[in-house]
């Protein structure tokens, strides 16, 4: 398949959320910027896609945002959440590819319901070392980053019962268990160890990986999310999912990840399906690593892992 018969159109947007709220660590708000820096948008240009990048999101910090029980800045995250939403659902809704780029994957709620909202029939991919899955009620830490899946599923409740505290109300229950796969998952919380066995969600480990090779457990994912390859596809690729040897500069490192090469495999052969219809790429953090070239290293591998869904191929 050429790479005019799988992206026939190829106008692309360049959504960018600067934001850190969902997590503790500061300096992932400058992932966008650090890809920006390191040419993203004239390697896009250069596969033949026409981007159009417009700024970063405004994302402004609520005047008063207090703990909701145990959860750390749920306005903030709400608010940023809804924000990609709309900018996503809009770019998908006039048939642009939009590529989230991130910021802590908090930003997911938004930007699979807004994937949803254009294709309500698409799958989602989640490459993470984490599930992401966690409930509020469920997360330990607090941080909304451990959260975005379970809002779009349904399975959340209320922040609170004071109608102006529950501010993830906004949020449709818009994915189902069956068209949702996990890839490169190695750290995941009593709670989504549970949920992810109880309704049998595809759900590959690193052990698949070890066991299958990347090449198998890419098709038992697509094989169970999207059987007979009629459905559009999101890309959720947290960089984490990346072994830190390779991508060192992220907030939550899981030694024994992919390799470089298994990621843009994924990417690859999402591409080549033909139904690839959005990515999100988040997590990188130009404050972090333990060495002065960790922040330009994992920039390059976030923009290969870029290319490679977006059709760029040795032959």
């Amino acid at each position: 398949m050429s790479f005019t018969d799988r992206f026939p159109k190829k106008d692309l947007k360049v959504i960018s959320a600067p934001f850190s709220g969902g997590q503790g660590k500061g300096g992932v708000d400058d992932g966008p910027q650090q890809l920006l820096d390191h040419g993203l948008i004239k390697e896009i240009e250069q596969l033949g896609w026409t981007p159009e990048f417009t700024g970063h999101l405004d994302l402004p910090t609520p005047a008063s945002d207090e703990p909701i029980g145990h959860i750390k800045n749920p306005r903030h995250v709400a608010n940023t959440a809804k924000t990609v939403y709309e900018e996503v659902s809009s770019a998908a809704k006039k048939g642009a590819f939009p590529l989230t780029i991130g910021g802590d994957h908090s930003i997911g709620t938004g930007t699979i319901a807004g994937v949803q909202s254009a294709h309500p029939d698409a799958c989602v991919i989640w490459v993470d070392a984490h599930a992401d899955i966690n409930t509020p009620a469920a997360t330990a830490s607090g941080n909304l980053h451990g959260c975005p899946v379970s809002f779009v599923l349904g399975i959340d409740e209320p922040l609170s019962d004071k109608p102006e505290e529950d501010v993830f109300s906004w949020v449709p229950h818009c994915l189902e268990d069956s068209r949702l796969a996990y890839i490169a998952l190695r750290d995941l919380d009593p709670f989504e160890r549970q949920y992810l066995r109880e309704h049998n969600i595809a759900a590959y480990t690193m052990r698949h990986v070890d066991q299958f090779g990347i090449g198998q457990v890419v098709e038992m994912a697509l094989e169970r999310v999207n059987p007979g390859n009629k459905r559009p596809i999101h890309l959720s690729f947290d960089i984490d999912a990346i072994d830190p040897f390779f991508a060192p500069a992220t907030g939550t490192t899981v030694r024994g990840g992919l390799t470089w090469r298994e990621g843009s495999y994924i990417c690859e052969r999402l591409a080549e399906t033909g139904n690839l219809v959005a990515m999100d790429l988040v997590e990188v953090n130009p404050s972090l690593g333990d060495h002065p070239e960790a922040a330009p290293q994992t920039a390059a591998v976030a923009i290969s892992l870029i290319k490679s869904a977006l059709g760029d191929v040795l032959l």
